[in-house]
This record gives structure tokens, sequence and C-alpha cells, in this order.
């Protein structure tokens, strides 16, 4: 540590009793230090609630910190180490709390100091903003502080019992979106309203997403066109309203390109630099590394879309971030198929209505067609049967009447041609007349007369 209080590691080891008896790492590190050079001075000069409250820590299975003094100086056990990350271990052994972590003294100062006043706090996942490995992120904690009293009854510091719950927060947000993503894939009608619903539910998780772009390929697989957009304006160098796709990636700042011959996630951490700063969601930090998936099912010709999201400037890009944008390109892309499939389904029912109304005009047309004919040759049959001045023969006459009679009964079969063409256009209406079933069955039968007379039936 940089400061004159810093702790010194002796040359010797220094005489050890059961206060840091075992405790692992972090007591075989306070074990070698020398602490008559520190604030705290020579081992055996310590308070022995201090020591019980170390030796209880060093030897517990859980993470746990003692907060010693007025500065809340820090000695904490081998579980509490990966809370400090890479860059706060070991300076913080011995350091005060507030040195340790700036960034989160706004909001832990205060609890701090409740300890101090003798009040214990406990706390159920609570965000705490951390600057551990470089950057900072956001950390989520399930705590307990309590006040350690010294031989004369006050408070001499804190015992704080610490489980970090940060994965778990993580992954019960990831899967409320991945959920409403499943939930969605059935209900869009199309591909554009596939994309608008998928925008909608990422734009509610801006702690993964702090934006996210969303393209349709066109059928050329040629170009892109930006159908829906979240956390970031269309129209920016970084959301293009279209994408070539013939281009080099190098142009259009995003690896579409690479993206889709490879048909795997590419990873942008460079944005600064290719677009200047992008939106970091609910933070004030712009993201610095985005993602580029490419929507399409094996052995498809084209994709049919690409989805571009951020990554959160809190968040490392690890391998469940990473199986966290697999899985809703995953999704995205099964509402864009289910969408096509549904399209496809519709364009081929409207087909068939085109066709059945083709054929209905058809049915229309031969049908007057037909009848037209039909009046012409009745017409001099009728009259040849009304000529009363040149009646016909006997022999004639029958022969005339069962001509008629097939006429009218293809007329017939022409008005019903007509009566369906109608009933289709729904501009029938019925028509019911008395009939003379034996009349009826009997001008049947005679149509039939020449058919049994060359049989001898």
């Amino acid at each position: 540590m940089p400061h004159e209080e810093s702790l010194a590691r002796s040359s010797t080891p220094p005489k050890v009793d059961g206060t840091l008896a075992g405790g692992g790492e972090m007591g075989a590190l306070m074990r070698a230090t020398d602490w008559s050079k520190t604030v705290f001075g020579p081992l055996e000069t310590w308070p022995q609630s201090l020591r019980t409250a170390i030796s209880t820590m060093l030897e517990s299975s859980f993470a746990m910190v003692v907060a010693w003094g007025p500065e809340f100086r820090f000695f904490y056990n081998d579980r509490y180490r990966p809370v400090l990350g890479a860059t706060k271990h070991p300076a913080a052994l011995g350091t005060p709390a507030q040195e340790t972590f700036p960034e989160a003294w706004p909001f832990i100062g205060p609890l701090f100091n409740k300890t101090r006043d003798g009040e214990a706090t406990a706390l159920n996942d609570e965000l705490i903003p951390l600057d551990r490995n470089g950057y900072l992120e956001n950390c989520w904690f399930t705590l307990s502080y309590s006040p350690i009293r010294d031989e004369s009854g006050g408070v001499g510091g804190m015992l704080a019992v610490v489980s970090e719950t940060t994965e778990r927060v993580h992954a019960e947000r990831r899967l409320a979106t991945m959920r409403d993503l499943l939930r969605a894939a059935g209900e869009a009608k199309t591909a554009e309203a596939a994309c608008e619903n998928a925008a909608r539910i990422l734009e509610r998780n801006p702690i993964d997403v702090p934006f996210a772009l969303l393209y349709l390929v066109e059928n050329d697989g040629r170009s892109a066109r930006l159908v829906s957009a979240c956390g970031m304006p269309a129209g920016t160098p970084a959301s293009p309203s279209a994408l070539d796709l013939a281009t080099s990636d190098d142009s259009q700042g995003w690896p579409v390109a690479a993206a889709i011959e490879s048909g795997r996630l590419q990873v942008v951490s460079d944005l600064c630099t290719r677009f200047g700063p992008l939106p970091g969601g609910p933070y004030p930090e712009p993201t610095h590394t985005a993602v580029v998936l490419s929507l399409a099912k094996p052995g498809q010709e084209h994709p049919y879309g690409v989805l571009i999201a951020g990554v959160s400037p809190r968040r490392a890009f690890d391998d469940a971030y990473h199986g966290f944008f697999d899985l809703a390109a995953d999704h995205i892309l099964s509402a864009i198929a289910n969408a096509r499939a549904f399209e496809l389904e519709r364009q081929r029912a409207e087909a068939l209505a085109e066709l059945d109304r083709a054929k209905t005009a058809f049915f229309s047309n031969v049908s007057h067609e037909f009848r037209t004919p039909l009046t012409l040759m009745l017409g001099p049959i009728e009259d040849g049967l009304a000529d009363a001045l040149d009646p016909l023969s006997p022999a004639q006459r029958e022969r005339q009447e069962l001509a008629h009679r097939n006429g009218l009964r293809l007329q017939k079969l022409v008005n019903t041609l007509l009566d369906f063409a109608r009933i289709e256009a729904g501009r029938t209406q019925a028509s019911f007349v008395p009939t003379d079933l034996a009349v009826l069955t009997t001008e049947l039968a005679s149509s039939f007369d020449s058919t049994f007379a060359a049989a001898g039936i």
C-alpha cells in the first residue's frame, strides 16, 4: 500500500498464537504480516474481542469480514477473496473500507456507520457496484452487518457475513427475458411483427441488452433492412436503415457477412473506435462491446435476418452471457420462422380462394354461352310442336317432344350451373314450385326410350 500505514511483511515468522491459526491462504498472509509496523500494533496487544472475531472469521466456511476501528479496517477470509476481484486483493487487508471501496461507499458507508451505533443490518440481493476487475461492475449481495462489542462494552468494529448472488440475479433476469421471447414466438403473423415483438421484450432488459437492432434479409440475400430497434434510434452510423451484404464488413462497421458465413456469434469490442460512444442502457458509461448473430436455420440459403446487440458496460462478456445471446437469437429465429410459415399458409389460402373465384367466373361464363344456343334450338322445336296449320305426324311429334324435353333438361343443367355461381357469390335466393312426381318420373324415363329399344328391353 502506498501510504505510511502499509502492512509490512516480516522477514521472520512471528510467534503464532491461536488468533491466526488456520484460515488457509488469508491466515498465512496475516501470519506473515509484521503487525507491529501497522496502526494495529503487535498482535499480543490486540483486544481480545478483535482476536476472537478474527479467529472466528478465519475459520468460517462463509465469506466474512471483520472491519475494525473508526475507519473500519478490513480483515477477511478466503471465502471473501473473490468479492475483491483482481484489483483489491491483497491491498484491502488492514486498509480502511472507504479506501478499498470508494465506488460503493455512498451506499455501504451509511450501513457501516449504523453498526457503529450498535444497529445490525441485513439485506437480500442488494445491488452494490464494484470496481474490482478494472471496470465498474454490477454486483448483488445478501449480507448481514453486526456490531462487535469491545472490552469496554462499546462497538469496536463490525462483523459482516456476505453471500454474493450476482450470478443468480443475472440468471433469473435473463430467464425472464427468455420466457417472454418464447411466449411471443407463436404470436406474430409476419416476420416484421416478430422482430418488433422481440425488440419490445429486449427493451425491458436494458441491463443485459443496452441496445438491439433487428434486420430482415431480402429475398435475394444481398441486402437487409432495419425492421426494429431498441435502446438506440434508427438511422445513426451504428444503426443504418439498410445493410449491403455484398460489401465488406469494414465499410459498414458491423461484421454481418462474417456472422452469416460462419453461422457463429461475432464479438465487436472496439465500438467507440468504430462508431463513437454508444448507449450503455441504464448506465452513464458507453457500451464497449456488441455481438452480431445470424438468424438462420441449418442449410438455409439465405438467413431470415441479423441480430446486433450491445453488451452491458458493467458486465464481462463471459460464457453465460454468450449463451444468453445465442438462446435469444434462437427464440427470435423461431418467431420469424413461425411467422413466415403463417404467411406462406395465408398466401396459399388466398391463392385457393382466387382459384375458386376464377372457377366460379368460368362456370358463369360457360353457362351463359350454353344458354344462348339452347334458346335458339328450343324455339323452332316449340314452334313445330305448336303449329296447328301443319301438324306433325304422331311419330314425328313424339320425336320432337323427346328432343324438346332433353333440351329443357339441358337448359335446366345450365341454369343449375348459374345457380351455383350465384350461391358462391352470395347472390342466390331459394325458389320452390309444386311438382308432379309421376309426370316428372315419366319424363325422366322417356329420355331413355331409344336406349331401351336398341337394347331390346
